[in-house]
């Protein structure tokens, strides 16, 4: 049994991962997208060959103000945003011994609890209409998709319930939704609840999870309002 939970937690680690990294790649570039969309009320800027050549254009600071001190610059040029820190939460659900989760009946229970099938292949819990989810559901397996068009004969050794801070809810919100959602899968298969690193989640290990969620979270606040 050590040695399933030590594949399971590899393998876990790894789809984890992958779903962050396209998650991130494509907040990214949304983010991107939205920056250069030009809204109704934007003056008509011309062509690109219309624009004034940044080499030709006058300084915004006079070149002996500029020889003073970088301090002037600071002042005046404002500086690139700092990337926000963030934190991934995660728990597991498995099958005890070397039995598996029937596909189907995993995924009419994920429904039930409120959960959608959408980016990545992947199952979604989401807040009312908002287009982030609070938490999400991946296959251990990897690449953590579920296949809804062969459900039925597919076969799971266990999900990864995992969640991205600083998200749509607070933190400790979102980790309690989750907790609740892995409690009752683990309940109806007669699944283990594990934390990431493949550890039976005690009750212990779950009040400390909440509070590093909570610890994160202040020191999210207090580096905003440096």
């Amino acid at each position: 049994m050590d040695g399933f939970r030590a594949i399971l937690a590899i393998l876990g680690v790894v789809v984890v991962g992958l779903v962050y990294w396209y998650t991130q790649r494509e907040n990214r570039r949304r983010k991107e997208r939205d920056r250069i969309e030009p809204t109704f009320d934007a003056p008509d800027i011309g062509s690109p060959d219309d624009l004034p050549d940044p080499l030709l254009a006058e300084p915004a600071i006079p070149v002996d103000e500029i020889a003073e001190g970088d301090a002037a610059i600071h002042d005046q040029i404002p500086l690139p945003n700092q990337p926000q820190p963030e934190k991934i939460v995660a728990v597991r659900v498995v099958a005890r011994e070397e039995e598996t989760f029937n596909g189907e009946d995993l995924v009419l229970a994920l429904r039930g609890l409120g959960l959608r099938h959408g980016q990545f292949g992947i199952f979604h819990r989401h807040d009312g209409d908002e287009p982030a989810p609070v938490f999400s559901v991946a296959n251990l397996i990897e690449p953590g998709s579920f296949e809804l068009a062969n459900i039925r004969e597919q076969v799971f050794p266990g999900i990864s319930l995992f969640l991205v801070l600083p998200g749509q809810l607070a933190g400790t919100e979102a980790f309690d939704m989750m907790i609740e959602t892995a409690r009752t899968i683990a309940k109806s298969f007669d699944g283990e609840l594990l934390d990431a690193s493949g550890s039976t989640l005690s009750i212990q290990r779950e009040r400390f999870m909440r509070e590093e969620i909570i610890q994160f979270e202040h020191n999210l606040t207090l580096s905003q309002n440096r």
